[in-house]
This record gives structure tokens, C-alpha cells and sequence, in this order.
């Protein structure tokens, strides 16, 4: 790796089936009357009413609901999201279309139309350099920090279930890759390989997407989407550090767990 690299990719960086069994038993000596209350039983429950979908939080609840300082140990919180990482759903494009839902993720915004939205960013801290190290370690070492943008989304009839779905059909439809672009700038992805979802939520999914960086390096993005009722909690992040040297690096799944305790 090449002091070159370095510096051009921490520049260029700083731009995871519910199944119902029933089981019936008797006896020969079994109780008539008990069958029969056991028999009406089951008529009174088949015939209650499904359960009623999750409600939308609105933008206030979301509000709330967000990641703050307070909420973390470590990093800093932005609730004021910087103007490149505010990317709107609109202007992410994809070359596959089945991937859409992907480059809407790894962009930081959100699959399908909720009815309400809120942003975070949030940024680790820096780590100490070795006093040892030489320039091009130091270097890597100064830039060696995870950043993640946080996005919840809320949803009427269904939709967070519709969305999450996509996310999900995306990840196997588009596993051997895809791109994605907004303006000018197009980000290649030549894999993407599900791994394990954090607990918490109703539904949950956790990726690491092998993106093509500068001069050959692949690097390791990760994303997270967890839903809890009506309401998607995205997290894109990248490592500045990984950018450039390609190496894997820890999720901050830090992050994850404050903002799903916080929703609830």
C-alpha cells in the first residue's frame, strides 16, 4: 500500500420464518365435556381478529426516538447530518434495478415511502497511534475510524414489513454485485454476503458488501437494518482505514443496540 492510496482513500472516505406448531392429543379415557371446551376454545380463538398492523411513529416520535450523545459510550453523535451524507432516496441510481434497495441502504436513506423520517451520523473515536509506527502506519492509523449514518423510518399499512422484504430479496438477487450512483460519483460492489443479524427487533438484517476502492483495494462496507413494528432503523458505515488497506473491520454494534433499546 502506497502513501498515495492513503491519502487519496481516507480523502474519498470522508465523501441480516416465524413457524406456528400445534399439536392436538387425547386419550381413549379423556373427558367429554373437557373435549368439549377444549373444542370451543379453539372456535373462539380461530375466530378472533388478526392482530391489528403496527402504527407509524411520526416525525416528533422519531425525533425522540433518535440517537443523541447521551445515548452512546463512544463516538460522536451528529444530529445534524453533514450535507454529503444527507443523500435523498431519489438520487441514488442503480445498474440493476433489483438492487435499488441496496444502493438506497449503503447510501444512507431508505427503501419504499414512509411517512416519517429522521437522520443521524455518528463517528468513532480516534484511535491512538503507535509511537513506533512508521509514516504510512501512523497515517492509516489516524484515519482508522468506523463512521455510520442512522436512519429511522417509519411506515403506514405494511410498508416496513414491504421494505425489509425488498432489502432482503436485494441482498440474494444482487450477492455476485452491482453499482450504484449519485451525481457523478459510482460505487462498485462485487459481493455481498449476509452475516449475523443483531437481536432485538422483529426482523433483522446484517451485510458486508466487498466495494471496489482506489487502485485495486477491496474494501469491507457494512450495513445493518433492523425492524421493530412500523418503524426500519438503517445503519450504513464504512471504515476510512479499510478504504485503503482493504482490511475487515468490527461492526459498532454499539450504536445498534442504543437505537433499537431507545425505539423501544
Amino acid at each position: 500500500m502506497s502513501l498515495t492510496t492513503v491519502r487519496r482513500a481516507g480523502l474519498a472516505a470522508s465523501a441480516a420464518a416465524l413457524a406456528l406448531l400445534v399439536s392436538a392429543c387425547g386419550s381413549d379415557g379423556g373427558d367429554k365435556a373437557d373435549d368439549g371446551k377444549t373444542a370451543q376454545a379453539d372456535k373462539t380463538a380461530s375466530a378472533s381478529p388478526a392482530q391489528a398492523p403496527a402504527k407509524a411513529l411520526t416525525g416528533a416520535e422519531l425525533e425522540k426516538a433518535a440517537l443523541t450523545q447521551a445515548d452512546v459510550k463512544s463516538g460522536k453523535v451528529f444530529t445534524k447530518v453533514p450535507l454529503q451524507d444527507d443523500i435523498t432516496q431519489a438520487k441514488v441510481k442503480t445498474d440493476k434495478p433489483e438492487c435499488a434497495p441496496l444502493g438506497h441502504l449503503q447510501a444512507g436513506t431508505y427503501e419504499g415511502q414512509p411517512a416519517a423520517t429522521v437522520k443521524r451520523s455518528w463517528l468513532a473515536d480516534r484511535k491512538k497511534p503507535d509511537p513506533k509506527a512508521g509514516v504510512e502506519e501512523a497515517l492509516v492509523a489516524g484515519i482508522d475510524r468506523a463512521k455510520a449514518i442512522v436512519t429511522l423510518a417509519s411506515y403506514d399499512d405494511g410498508g416496513a414489513e414491504k421494505a425489509f422484504a425488498a432489502l432482503k430479496t436485494a441482498a440474494t438477487a444482487c450477492a455476485n454485485g452491482y453499482a450504484w450512483t449519485v451525481g457523478s460519483d459510482t460505487t462498485k460492489v462485487g459481493k455481498v454476503t449476509a452475516t449475523t443479524a443483531p437481536q432485538g427487533g422483529d426482523e433483522a438484517l446484517a451485510l458486508t458488501l466487498l466495494v471496489d476502492a482506489d487502485e485495486g483495494v477491496k474494501a469491507p462496507a457494512k450495513a445493518v437494518v433492523v425492524r421493530k413494528g412500523a418503524t426500519l432503523a438503517y445503519f450504513s458505515a464504512y471504515n476510512m482505514a479499510s478504504a485503503a488497506t482493504g482490511k475487515d473491520w468490527p461492526f459498532p454494534d454499539e450504536i445498534v443496540q442504543a437505537q433499537l433499546t431507545k425505539l423501544g
